[in-house]
């Protein structure tokens, strides 16, 4: 938020002026940001010396940028600039340690220090975000700060604050500091410290809390007994491809289920939202740093369309998955879906209704908002008028294009879900049509993008003629090949071509060196070092799906676990390896879903392999009490 001032706000970007230690302030006037200057979101973003500080020119980036040039060290990247009050390190970028960071509530005997961080609550004139600003000077009866994004007005000569603020300090030494806004809360300061004294508690987590457990519902005969609602499309389709009312193709576990404490819960709903943005961040780095993105092995062709995607259509991601191993010893992800992901009809419609009818109360449906937040992800999309389902014929896709479909309408939007590529058309216009004529504008796909690249490698990467701008050919009343579809101008698809970036394995050692040691990222390289031949390790294929052509090796070195499959030509990344928790007959995989790139639910897959892989089920997930998890 802007402070209004009677100065005219200076130009965005614009040199406001020097805060301690030669830190500059900028203009973040948006208003006034040149669109020549600033093209697109990537533009907007701010490293230096290749670490992300933030965005252009908010409170969190000038914070960040203020410490490390006068440390060295950062704090770890948040959603919004009040979430810097819950964290309790920060990371120094030469010893890649961290330190102690702590939180000091306003009227704290510890009082604020030069290069303390005070945070605002969201709300009022920091409505959304809170805001941060770092104190330079430190008075008995006042502060003064330096910060970006409340006022754009150029600083007086000579001068290293922009701002002040009253403060007062009572007989018992609580010091307390005075907000300028009527309408806005300072929570406090973070100062790096090895001091804990008067902080605020950061509370132990019981490593309880992080175990899943196994449940049983009682056996009345729901098993024999059909629940899930054939008149639905989505319903009828799902029970034709498991044979029946079931969730998990086991009959001997149709009473089975597992349960999560509520801390484990918010802790996979924070790493959600954190990672998406962790990932977004990694995505736009490969795409600034070509010698990163050759290793995607993604068509030369395609690279330009790819840039173009990530600037037009940053915040269009409609669904993606985390697949996370959650034990005692923390939350890990393995991987993120971006495009293509699976198993949103199991997590937030199946598990649901399971319940229901087996009588599970105890706890609450891991995915109950997950549809709802996929309906508000549409409405909030950039459609405009049908939208068209692409799918392959697999029962798999079947069920869960039509799953899509009912949110789309619940969305308020016509829907066609479209089986295969026979019934299209190309026109007389160059458009694709579907067999009533109607014009595809805007697809949502089960395809993944990487099966359309293969189409761009098998038939036209070799014709040097397309150069860097690939167009798919048409021929009138001829059907268009996948590629042609989603990679047409005309047509908008969902998910956005960008997400090859982030879906693809080699983004996982860019996401380590961005962010090494990340409490929920696992040690990552293109090639094996030697903390991973001490962990363990896990080979994977940059491309893959379905779990096919992965190895689990021990710190013995030894082969512990290995699938088969179709990606064994693909490059290879290595990960540390942190197994799959055991919980009862099962290595279990906890899904997070994502609408919008925001948390939207939790599921399970599981297996008797180490691995999941595309035969693996799906079974209920509840979330409890973290009484229950306590002994």
């Amino acid at each position: 938020m802007s402070k209004k001032s009677h100065v005219p706000a200076s130009p965005f970007g614009e040199l406001l002026g020097y805060a301690l230690g030669n830190v500059a302030v900028y203009s973040s006037d948006y208003d006034s940001a040149d669109e020549t200057a600033y093209p697109n979101r990537s533009a907007y973003r701010s490293y230096l010396d290749g670490i992300y500080m933030g965005y252009k020119w908010q409170c969190v980036e000038f914070a960040r940028r203020w410490m490390y040039l006068n440390h060295g060290y950062i704090f770890d990247d948040i959603a919004m600039a009040y979430d810097i009050f819950e964290l309790r390190s920060v990371r120094d970028i030469n010893s890649q340690t961290r330190l102690p960071l702590h939180a000091f509530r306003n009227g704290a005997k510890h009082h604020p220090t030069v290069g303390s961080l005070l945070i605002w609550e969201e709300g009022g004139e920091f409505e959304e975000t809170g805001h941060v600003a770092v104190i330079v000077e430190v008075h008995t009866d006042k502060i003064r700060l330096a910060e970006q994004n409340v006022g754009h007005q150029v600083w007086p000569q000579g001068q290293q604050w922009c701002r002040e603020l009253k403060a007062k300090i009572t007989q018992q030494g609580d010091y307390w500091i005075e907000c300028s806004y009527s309408d806005a809360t300072i929570l406090g300061w973070m100062t790096q410290t090895d001091q804990s004294e008067f902080s605020e508690p950061t509370p132990e987590v019981s490593t309880d809390l992080f175990a899943i457990k196994p449940q049983h519902a009682t056996d009345s005969g729901q098993a024999k007994k059909s629940w899930l609602n054939i008149a639905n499309d989505d319903e009828a389709a799902y029970v034709d491809m498991m044979q029946g009312h079931k969730l998990t193709s086991v009959s001997a576990d149709q009473h089975h289920y597992f349960a999560i404490s509520n801390t484990a819960q918010q802790t996979i709903e924070h790493a959600t939202n954190e990672l998406h943005g962790l990932f977004m961040h990694a995505t736009d780095y490969v795409l600034q740093h070509p010698e990163l993105l050759k290793k995607f092995n993604l068509p030369d062709v395609v690279l330009n369309k790819i840039r173009q995607s990530w600037d037009n259509r940053l915040n269009q991601l409609i669904t993606s998955r985390f697949d996370f191993a959650l034990t005692p010893a923390g939350l890990k992800v393995y991987e993120y879906n971006c495009d293509s992901a699976s198993c949103y009809m199991e997590s937030g419609k199946i598990q649901g209704k399971w319940a229901k009818h087996f009588g599970v109360k105890t706890g609450v449906d891991a995915g109950h908002d997950l549809f709802k937040d996929l309906v508000k992800a549409w409405r909030k999309s950039e459609v405009k008028g049908l939208i068209h389902i692409l799918q392959d014929d697999e029962p798999e896709e079947h069920y869960h294009a039509l799953f899509m479909k009912e949110a789309i309408e619940a969305a308020g939007f016509e829907c066609k879900v479209i089986i295969g590529l026979k019934s299209l058309r190309w026109d007389d216009s160059g458009n694709i049509v579907d067999a009533d004529g109607e014009k595809l504008n805007f697809v949502w796909k089960t395809w993944s993008w990487e099966t359309a690249l293969d189409q761009i490698r098998q038939e036209c990467e070799a014709d040097q003629s397309q150069g860097d701008d690939f167009e798919p050919q048409w021929q009138a009343g001829k059907a268009p090949r996948l590629v042609d579809v989603l990679l047409r101008k005309n047509v908008m698809v969902f998910e956005p071509l960008w997400t090859l970036i982030p879906s693809n394995k080699a983004i996982l050692p860019v996401l380590w060196s961005l962010f090494p040691n990340h409490r929920f990222l696992l040690n990552t390289a293109f090639a094996l070092n030697d903390e991973l031949l001490q962990t363990g390790y896990v080979v994977k294929p940059i491309v893959g799906r379905c779990g096919a052509n992965i190895q689990l090796v021990d710190e013995q070195q030894q082969v512990i676990e290995k699938t088969v499959g179709h990606f064994a030509a693909q490059d290879q990344i290595y990960q540390q390896l942190f197994a799959l928790p055991k919980v009862g007959d099962y290595f279990v995989q906890i899904c997070s879903f994502t609408a919008a790139g925001k948390y939207a639910g939790t599921g399970v897959r599981v297996d008797k392999s180490m691995i999941i892989n595309g035969q693996s089920d799906c079974m209920a997930l509840r979330v409890s009490d973290d009484s229950l998890y306590i002994s």
